[in-house]
């Protein structure tokens, strides 16, 4: 299990006890772009599957924050499902977060961490992420309403039933 707290006091755990799906799943289905609609049971599911990193606020334990990883534990890593309380937004959570999985996952020996993102690319590349090569990379997106190429110019914001 993974822990780390920063100098103010807020902590990130991988501890699944920990994770409050009923929270997640409301912030995932209700508030997050990709995962709008998403089922309790998804959520559940998804969570079962992968290395929940949840960040807890000082005092109450309250948990604000959340990011999902899907890896092997040696070589690659997906990131997904992060999200970060709106009414916590601004201090630094998201990309202390996703800073965190990353060196969590290099302490493995994982190289490779992909993620995507429609609106949040300054998060990422703030700790080392860059676009990737479109000519490298090929999906199979089954979805019923799939990302585009044009969503993602137009910054549109989707709905995407799952």
């Amino acid at each position: 299990m993974f822990t780390v707290t920063r100098a103010d006091g807020y902590e990130i755990s991988t501890d699944p006890d920990r994770i409050d799906l009923d929270r997640v799943h409301v912030w995932l289905a209700t508030d997050a772009y990709w995962a709008l609609g998403r089922d309790r049971e998804t959520v559940v599911r998804a969570f079962a599957g992968s290395t929940g990193f949840g960040v807890y606020r000082p005092g109450d334990g309250r948990q604000v924050a959340v990011a999902r990883v899907v890896t092997d534990g040696a070589t690659f890593a997906w990131l997904c499902d992060v999200y970060v309380d709106p009414a916590e937004r601004g201090r630094g959570l998201g990309t202390w977060l996703a800073g965190a999985v990353r060196d969590h996952l290099g302490e493995l020996g994982v190289r490779r961490i992909l993620l995507a993102t429609l609106d949040a690319h300054e998060v990422y590349a703030k700790i080392g992420f860059r676009p990737v090569a479109a000519d490298l990379w090929m999906e199979l997106d089954q979805r019923v309403t799939p990302v585009t190429d044009k969503d993602q110019e137009n910054g549109s914001p989707l709905t995407v039933k799952r």
